[in-house]
């Protein structure tokens, strides 16, 4: 039983803030550029952790591994990040429709 050991768990990258560039300096890319790569480097981070989870799967059912317990943890944070991914796709969503509904 002394064998028991929980191990430290990885949190997901944090998604930083974009580099704010004063107007008219060299090599300035616009706020869109920089909301599209932090969007695009969340969605390969999520598609990581799904490729992760499906390969943790793997291992378990061909028996290259007998951990179910990291395949399980492997699994939830795959689950919860693709949740939160959908539910800052929905928000984004329903930020333009409404920005679509303004009367100018």
């Amino acid at each position: 039983m002394a064998d028991l050991r929980i191990g430290g768990a990885s949190l997901p990258a944090a998604i930083g803030l974009p580099e704010v560039h004063a107007p008219g300096q060299a090599g300035e890319a616009g706020p869109a550029s920089n909301f599209m790569g932090s969007l695009k480097e969340a969605i390969s981070h999520i598609n990581d952790a799904q490729s992760g989870a499906s390969q943790a799967v793997d291992a378990l059912v061909t028996g290259q591994t007998t951990n179910i317990h990291q395949t399980m943890v492997a699994l939830q944070q795959a689950d919860v990040s693709f949740q939160l991914m959908m539910q800052v796709r929905n928000k984004l969503v329903s930020a333009y429709e409404e920005i679509q509904r303004m009367q100018i």
